[in-house]
């Protein structure tokens, strides 16, 4: 099973004080940057996070959310980890607001993938030892390197 996320991620895509004041301002920034790092329409992505959170929240908790959705053109799952400079309402599970984001974006026909990829997000980002030094990363590139290294091998 793999913990890191050097599969989904790119130096381009960890970012850090991002301010917004609400989860309908930051979805379109957010989605500006994926979209810039894979060559993909921005408003399309933004669309698709915005009609996935209209579902039901994708605040799972802990400050954390999951924004995702399907978009057509993708050829692999992509992710995108945002830091906010403070937390924003997210119609969280916990009412906590969320200040850690990590944006999932798959092919249209990535089934198990996309299942796969947000599980794996969500169970790292359960890890309260885990988020607590992503919160504590003093820039993009500490972000990056939390997240891009395998766990198994910081214990070898």
């Amino acid at each position: 099973m793999m913990t890191d996320f050097s599969d989904l991620l790119l130096p381009d895509t960890v970012v850090q004080g991002v301010a917004a004041a609400s989860k309908k301002m930051v979805l379109p920034q957010l989605a500006s940057i994926i979209a810039g790092a894979h060559q993909l329409d921005a408003k399309m992505v933004g669309d698709v996070l915005s009609a996935r959170e209209k579902l039901g929240s994708t605040g799972f908790g802990g400050g954390v959310a999951i924004p995702h959705g399907k978009l057509p053109g993708l050829t692999k799952v992509v992710g995108l980890f945002a830091r906010l400079v403070q937390g924003i309402d997210f119609q969280a599970i916990d009412d906590l607001p969320v200040d850690l984001i990590f944006v999932l974006l798959s092919p249209v026909d990535a089934g198990p993938e996309h299942l796969k990829a947000l599980a794996r997000v969500s169970r790292r980002l359960r890890d309260r030892a885990f988020v607590a030094k992503l919160r504590g990363a003093g820039s993009p590139d500490a972000l990056y390197a939390l997240l891009t290294t395998d766990e198994a091998r910081d214990a070898a």
